[in-house]
């Protein structure tokens, strides 16, 4: 008969040591000569997260059992903890590894812990045999002598804005997709009712679906549920409902219908909650750095665009978003051209109203994902590449520039010129999203307000960039240039 496997927590009960090469790899490391780099935290702890345990390794000096296994459920946290005070560590390092490593940070932190969360690209091991032993005492090191960086985390008074956020994010795709659906069925009876209106989750779609799946067939009676502002006409309206009725396609029209009407609710729970957080955050008030730079991209004579009250597009909050937005941030990010209310919301939820965390707004965008990545020997450049960087703030500023295409601003001249001159949509997006990065992280900051110049001040600009080169270039062949008249 096989031996059943014990599961984790009965290893770890039992006491189980180490297994014997990874000893002698320990006792063989600890042996030998240290490096002579400058220490620079001292009293530091790797953790190598993991989904069922945790390996720990702290200084030999401190401990005669330097690397030691513990649990992931609660009561093997906190012996976690009680170890590393009785080791006299005030410093532990772990990597972002799915969610496994949040509980970990809340248990530690509780202790009085100083917790550093690193990005895993930065603790790659060294090519060769790589366990979970070796992993965290590869982690204590590097942060030993400070060769890792903590990365960035929202402060914990956003946190719950930033989870309902992506929660409603996510009921939003899946209605979505219901509605999708719907439309589907429609078309498989032959009712082509998304060819006559533009929207089938609009007022008159919604009222028509629920008519059909009420029992009501008559396409006549059907199409006097048409809104005034539909311009499709009431008999076009009764020739697109004509449709041969599955009993198959109905019910699942009906349920779709349901789980469509069960999504918009729990949208409006989480619109409850958003607002109920956001409420409870603090008024910010940015202090201006001078009044020269009061604006960014003022131009003289142009007046600040004027603000209508018009009804909120679909799936938008049902509160005031944007006042809410403008008292939290203590500026109106919604005067970039581009950005909108939804976006601001993405920004606001992602990183908080605070960026003094990063140095300047080249951190800021190389975080991001938008700075290229150059490879440089011998003092010149030898490749430059973009990482993947799964960001959702600098999705929501990508989506933001390709919606410059047609706008007649600074800005979306600006976009339309990088997207000549790279020749691609997508390079020019990442670039404008840049660049408007670099304009949240300015309004942020620094309290400044933005002012759009026009898509003519951007043009006139470029001209007389492109007539200084042209005057240096025949300059340099001992030629002037003479214009005509």
């Amino acid at each position: 008969m096989a031996k059943r496997k014990m599961s984790t927590f009965e290893r770890l009960q039992k006491g189980e040591k180490l297994r014997r090469w990874e000893r002698k790899e320990l006792e063989r490391k600890f042996q030998a000569e240290e490096p002579g780099w400058e220490v620079v935290h001292k009293d530091v702890a790797g953790i190598d997260v993991g989904n069922e345990s945790h390996f720990v390794a702290v200084d030999p000096k401190c401990c005669p059992q330097p690397v030691r296994e513990f649990g992931s459920w609660t009561a093997g946290l906190q012996e976690m903890a009680e170890w590393l005070k009785s080791c006299g560590v005030k410093r532990v390092v772990m990597q972002t590894t799915g969610v496994y490593w949040i509980p970990v940070e809340n248990v530690l932190q509780a202790a009085g812990f100083h917790v550093a969360v690193v990005d895993a690209r930065g603790t790659k091991n060294l090519p060769g045999r790589k366990s979970d032993v070796q992993e965290c005492e590869w982690i204590r090191k590097l942060d030993t002598y400070g060769l890792l960086r903590k990365s960035f985390q929202a402060p914990e008074s956003i946190r719950g804005i930033r989870t309902v956020w992506r929660l409603r994010d996510r009921l939003v795709k899946d209605a979505g997709r219901a509605v999708q659906q719907m439309q589907k069925a429609l078309t498989t009876m032959n009712v082509q009712l998304a060819n006559a209106i533009s929207d089938v989750s609009g007022k008159t779609g919604m009222a028509i679906i629920r008519q059909i799946v009420a029992g009501e067939r008559d396409p006549w009676q059907l199409a006097k549920l048409r809104d005034k502002r539909i311009q499709a006409r009431e008999e076009e309206l009764a020739h697109s409902l004509e449709g041969n009725w599955r009993e198959d396609v109905l019910f699942e029209l009906e349920r779709v219908l349901e789980s469509y009407d069960f999504l918009q609710e729990q949208i409006a729970k989480c619109d409850r909650q958003v607002e109920e957080y956001m409420g409870q955050q603090p008024t910010r008030e940015v202090v201006k750095e001078g009044a020269a730079e009061a604006t960014v991209g003022v131009a003289a004579g142009k007046r600040r665009r004027k603000k209508t009250a018009v009804k909120p597009p679909k799936n938008h909050p049902v509160f005031d978003l944007g006042a809410e937005l403008t008292r939290l941030l203590g500026v109106d990010l919604t005067l970039i051209d581009g950005i909108k209310l939804m976006t601001a919301q993405v920004i606001y939820s992602e990183l908080g109203p605070d960026l003094s965390a990063f140095a300047d707004e080249g951190h800021f965008t190389s975080w991001l994902g938008l700075a290229p990545r150059r490879d440089i020997s011998g003092g010149k450049v030898i490749k430059q590449h973009s990482g993947h960087v799964c960001n959702r703030v600098a999705n929501a500023l990508r989506m933001s520039a390709q919606a410059l295409s047609d706008s007649d601003s600074y800005l979306g001249a600006r976009y339309r010129y990088l997207k000549a001159r790279l020749n691609c949509g997508l390079k020019a997006a990442k670039a404008m999203a840049r660049y408007l990065a670099c304009l949240v992280y300015r309004m942020l900051t620094k309290g400044q307000a933005y002012v759009d110049r026009g898509a003519a001040y951007f043009e006139q600009k470029r001209q007389d960039r492109d007539l200084k080169q042209l005057q240096r270039k025949a300059a340099a062949l001992g030629m002037q240039l003479v214009p005509t008249a």
